[in-house]
């Protein structure tokens, strides 16, 4: 696997800043737009869940659902700075994510914080 397959995140040139802190150092908050939150629920494939099921039973990372499950938490980051740019935001600050089983169908993976103007002190 591949460091993409097991990790994820913003690119390192978006033009909307995410970050999991309260505040940014050198900057301040200029304006509090409010929540914004991007979700997306996937549904597991019947080989995977298979596979799963029996990996499972002998212990063992289980590879394909950690890369489904990577795909979709960077698609709900996406659609969150996409909520995020089409409100006025140029940041989100306490971003978060909650991941819950959607009705025994699928995962649901919601990414969500605050939408903000920053502004460089100084």
């Amino acid at each position: 696997m591949s460091i993409d397959d097991y990790g994820g995140g913003q690119p390192t040139q978006s033009d909307i800043l995410v970050v999991t802190t309260n505040d940014v150092p050198g900057h301040r908050v200029e304006r509090v737009i409010g929540e914004v939150f991007g979700l997306t629920v996937r549904s597991r494939h019947l080989g995977s869940q298979i596979g799963a099921g029996l990996k499972s039973m002998i212990g063992g990372e289980l590879k394909g659902l950690t890369k489904t499950l990577v795909q979709t938490r960077n698609q709900a980051m996406e659609r969150l700075v996409e909520q995020a740019r089409a409100r006025g935001a140029n940041a989100v600050l306490m971003m978060r994510f909650d991941v819950t089983e959607a009705a025994d169908v699928g995962t649901e993976v919601c990414a969500y914080g605050t939408a903000v103007v920053l502004v460089r002190e100084g």
